[in-house]
Order: C-alpha cells, then sequence, then structure tokens
C-alpha cells in the first residue's frame, strides 16, 4: 500500500508544480555562458583559418595554457602580407587569422539577450567580433562584408573572432608581426 501512496503522492506533487507556475520561471537568467576557455577539451570546439589556405603566410594555434590565476584559451600567431610564389590564389597579400566555432548541435537562442561579452586580455591590436548583438556584422576572412543581412539571434549557428594586419580602430596596433590575446570566457548578457 505504500508504494501506491507514494506514487499518488509525487503525482499531486507534479500537478501542484505545473499548476502553481512563478513568473520568474519564464524570464532567462540575465547571463548565459557560451565558451569557456578552462579546459583542453574546449580545443574540440573550436578551429582555426588564416589566409595561408589562399597562399598566404599568416599561422595560427589555440591553446589552453595555465596563465596567472588559471586555464585560459592563447589564440597567438603571426600576421604576414606575404604571399607564396607558388600560390595558385589569385591574390595580392595576405594578413588575416582567425577562429571559428564549429556548428552547434543545432543552433543557440539568444533571443533573449543583447550583448556579446568576451573577457580576455588582449595585445593592442584590434579582434573582430561586434559586441551588440543588434549591431554585429557579416564578416568574410578577417574582412567586414558590406551587406545588408539581418542576423536571427535565436538561430546563431557559430561564432569567431578574427585578427586583420591591416585596418582596425585608430591607433590599435597594426601590420604585419605576431599576435597574442588571452580567452578566459565568452557570455550573452541582457544589459537592458
Amino acid at each position: 500500500m505504500s508504494r501506491l501512496r507514494a506514487l499518488w503522492q509525487a503525482s499531486l506533487n507534479a500537478t501542484k508544480r505545473a499548476l502553481t507556475w512563478n513568473v520568474d520561471d519564464l524570464i532567462p537568467p540575465s547571463e548565459k555562458s557560451i565558451f569557456n576557455f578552462n579546459s583542453k577539451e574546449e580545443l574540440k570546439r573550436w578551429h582555426l583559418y588564416s589566409d595561408s589556405e589562399y597562399g598566404g603566410l599568416s599561422s595560427a594555434s589555440l591553446e589552453i595554457n595555465n596563465v596567472g590565476n588559471g586555464l585560459k584559451g592563447i589564440f597567438s600567431g603571426h600576421l604576414s602580407l606575404d604571399v607564396a610564389e607558388d600560390s595558385k590564389w589569385n591574390i595580392r597579400r595576405g594578413g588575416f587569422c582567425g577562429m571559428r566555432s564549429k556548428k552547434f548541435d543545432g543552433f543557440i537562442d539568444l533571443d533573449a539577450y543583447d550583448s556579446i561579452a568576451l573577457k580576455l586580455k588582449g595585445d593592442g591590436r584590434c579582434y573582430i567580433s561586434t559586441i551588440p548583438l543588434a549591431r554585429y556584422l557579416p564578416t568574410w576572412r578577417g574582412n567586414v562584408i558590406d551587406a545588408e543581412l539581418e542576423m536571427n539571434p535565436s538561430r546563431i549557428l557559430g561564432m569567431s573572432l578574427s585578427v586583420n594586419a591591416e585596418g582596425g580602430v585608430p591607433g590599435a596596433k597594426s601590420g604585419p608581426g605576431d599576435f597574442r590575446v588571452e580567452l578566459e570566457w565568452i557570455k550573452a548578457l541582457r544589459t537592458e
């Protein structure tokens, strides 16, 4: 008889929970973790790209290292404007590297959020990953695409961070040479 009573009580408790909803349950948290660069497993979620795919001489790496007070992702490499003489591609110069997340299982829904925050330590270069979701810019190989595209924040397939040897904000380090940025996490935030 006690087994039947326990089953009945569990059913009654589930019914009570279903009938007594809380408005706070409908509001997503103010932040959502997307990536944490605190384990070597995180490396499996990213792949690198650079102008070397087209005959350029830039190179990039992504590692998880113990830096200061914990593990961090280190995106680093070398930017070169030069192109290999035997390149089959018709490009005149190189100068970009990036890291792109592998596609999420399906997609990630960021509709409840208005910003993307990255905790990182840079090297003075300008890295491309526009922050307010409403102003996210489509990019290709480290350059902003001049197109009228609207992003659907409820169906995000992936994210990237890239660096270009030329351009950027005034005062930022530019030109060929080494780059390095330490990444701790990437989150979606609701700031409004």
